[in-house]
């Protein structure tokens, strides 16, 4: 292909086009007309010899070609962003939206002190927080670009996606402080209630009955919740008893909940910062992450 034939500001249309699949929206984040921003996508259907966006039912869709596309097209807009290496605005006069990844346990942690601190050095910033559907979601959104930060457990990743620990978390075993199986609590007393299990996707296993199956014990679990911020007010009137992140435990729901170690030994796990090796020199991705650690350094150590 002959690049002197290209207008390369197509790519920054289409781009924001695949983000949006949507033309007005893409049309208002570029600030163009709605008929420039349909005659750009025109442009592209004609450069790349596909109709990149369909409609289906009321909405439009990427056609196969555009998904494999998008990352792609993200890396090489990058890689232009970094050959023309741009002064770097003050972070006070940044402008921008940062999307980022937590589960709710630590959301709820670390979301606060995190705003307050964004507030005070970078004003401009807009976080979009979004929820945890398990890691390859999130490698996905990563990869993809619709996802600038996570914050979670993550066993591994991709070769160009970066990881850094951030916390070590581990388990405690929580219940109402009048529960009958608080006096002598041990291993039968643990097992002879049913327990509460946090899954995003419905799963009815977790850390515990791998740790549960090498002593050949077994555990029932009555009930299967997507959120840690449910646990405590259905303990607080059940006879169910959780396994949870030390951390997914706030001060004030403490007061009407006991916290004891485990009968048995259940590993506890890191929880990651991860980004995409893209988005290491976008200064406001760069600025909330190091925000994120800072927060934790202060609030969750």
């Amino acid at each position: 292909m002959n690049l002197r034939g290209v207008d390369l500001n197509l790519l920054v249309v289409l781009d924001a086009l695949l983000d949006e699949a949507h033309v007005s929206r893409a049309a208002e984040r570029l600030g163009l007309s709605q008929p420039a921003t349909s005659s750009a996508l025109d442009r592209c259907r004609h450069l790349f010899g596909d109709r990149l966006l369909e409609r289906a039912a009321g909405s439009m869709r990427l056609t196969p070609k555009a998904e494999a596309l998008r990352p792609r097209l993200k890396d090489a807009l990058a890689g232009i962003v970094d050959v023309l290496a741009p002064p770097e605005v003050p972070l006070a006069d940044l402008r921008q939206t940062v999307r980022l990844l937590m589960a709710d346990n630590l959301a709820a942690l670390l979301l606060g002190p995190l705003v307050a601190a964004l507030s005070r050095t970078a004003p401009g910033l807009d976080l979009v927080v979004q929820p945890w559907h398990g890691a390859p979601a999130a490698m996905e959104a990563l990869t993809r670009g619709t996802l600038d930060l996570a914050a979670s457990v993550f066993p591994s990743v991709g070769p160009d996606i970066r990881r850094e620990e951030l916390l070590r978390e581990g388990y405690v075993v929580t219940m109402r402080r009048d529960h009958p199986a608080v006096a002598g609590f041990d291993l039968d007393r643990w097992l002879s209630y049913p327990h509460v299990l946090v899954s995003g996707r419905g799963e009815v296993r977790g850390a515990l009955d791998e740790a549960l199956a090498r002593h050949g014990r077994t555990r029932r679990v009555g009930l299967v919740v997507p959120s840690f911020l449910l646990v405590p007010p259905v303990l607080r009137g059940s006879d169910l008893i959780a396994l949870l992140p030390s951390r997914s435990i706030g001060a004030e729901m403490r007061g009407d909940l006991v916290l004891l170690e485990p009968p048995v030994a259940v590993e506890g796990f890191p929880v990651h910062l991860a980004w995409h090796r893209r988005r290491e020199d976008d200064a406001g991705v760069r600025h909330v992450a190091g925000t994120v650690r800072e927060v934790v350094r202060v609030h969750a150590s």
